[in-house]
């Protein structure tokens, strides 16, 4: 068991130090600078902030900064938020993602997996296609679309919720609901997958010979292994709905994290954009280590002695 959380932390780390550099390599590689919207001032002046900034050192002597800053909690100021350090706007920002992620998640698993159940469980049949058919619509159908429909149906005509904004207690709702549901499309179709080759394997047809109810061979039998893909997407899927979708905080309005994700790329704030992407790293990493810990206590062929 040591061996594996050792294995996946060194791995993780490396992820996370590799996703620093892409990132630090990508912004410096984009036009414009940190000073682009301060194009009147001396030349002068304009070396001194650059200098203040540390932007006049070497790009290797910047990256090393930033990692070594990561890594030792000691986290730079965004100019271009009033001063404030990136943990600071992180945890402001974080705390309102992270209750409509939570939300869309529980959406999206109470949706999806009776759905995919139930399409296994009776293949080509009516329900099937049905559940399949609407699986389908869900994951053809982006949060850009299904966001401004649920404000306009919800929100402008019903008049139940807000259609953008956070006021008041319930304005997770819509975000959340447009996140759950497209999340759960794709759960859907994995936990069908997933069950219809664990209902065919032998294990099963012993279970059923031995005098097993279908819904014992289902629930008890089955649905332990059915469960292992999505497990695998509930690793990256748990990380992005908790680190803020973009589009649908764009959308309702909300000041969560991925208005931050935008913001620090268009205002080239380069250490607010470093830190998203080390925090959405490091969600990265921890989901999937808790989830190829929890496969390796469900499937005993892997075990963690052997992961």
């Amino acid at each position: 068991m040591l061996r594996f959380f050792a294995s996946r932390l060194i791995q993780g780390g490396i992820v996370i130090l590799a996703v620093l550099c892409i990132t630090f390599v990508l912004l410096k590689r984009a036009p414009g600078s940190p000073l682009e919207s301060e194009r009147n001032i001396p030349e002068h002046i304009r070396a001194q902030k650059m200098a203040q900034l540390g932007l006049d050192q070497p790009e290797i002597v910047q990256l090393w900064r930033h990692i070594r800053g990561f890594a030792t909690f000691q986290f730079p100021v965004s100019e271009k938020n009033g001063g404030r350090t990136v943990d600071e706007i992180i945890l402001q920002g974080f705390p309102v993602s992270a209750l409509v992620g939570c939300a869309a998640l529980v959406i999206a698993l109470g949706l999806g997996i009776p759905m995919g159940a139930l399409a296994a469980v009776r293949p080509n049949t009516l329900e099937d296609r049905a559940c399949m058919m609407a699986a389908t619509a869900g994951i053809c159908t982006p949060s850009l679309v299904l966001g401004p429909l649920m404000a306009l149906i919800f929100g402008l005509k019903l008049r139940w919720f807000n259609a953008s904004g956070w006021y008041d207690a319930d304005d997770w709702v819509l975000p959340a609901l447009t996140l759950g549901i497209i999340y759960s499309a794709s759960i859907a179709r994995l936990t069908r997958a997933g069950l219809r080759e664990t209902l065919a394997q032998e294990f099963i047809r012993t279970a059923r010979a031995k005098g097993a109810s279908e819904t014992a061979v289902v629930f008890r039998h089955a649905f332990k292994l059915a469960c292992l893909p999505v497990l695998n997407f509930l690793g990256p899927a748990a990380a992005g709905l908790l680190s803020g979708s973009i589009v649908t905080e764009v959308v309702f309005q909300l000041p969560g994290l991925g208005r931050h994700f935008v913001g620090s790329a268009v205002n080239r704030d380069y250490e607010l954009a470093m830190a998203c992407a080390a925090f959405y790293a490091v969600l990265i990493v921890g989901f999937n280590l808790l989830v190829d810990a929890i496969q390796a206590l469900l499937n005993p062929r892997i075990g963690l002695h052997k992961a």
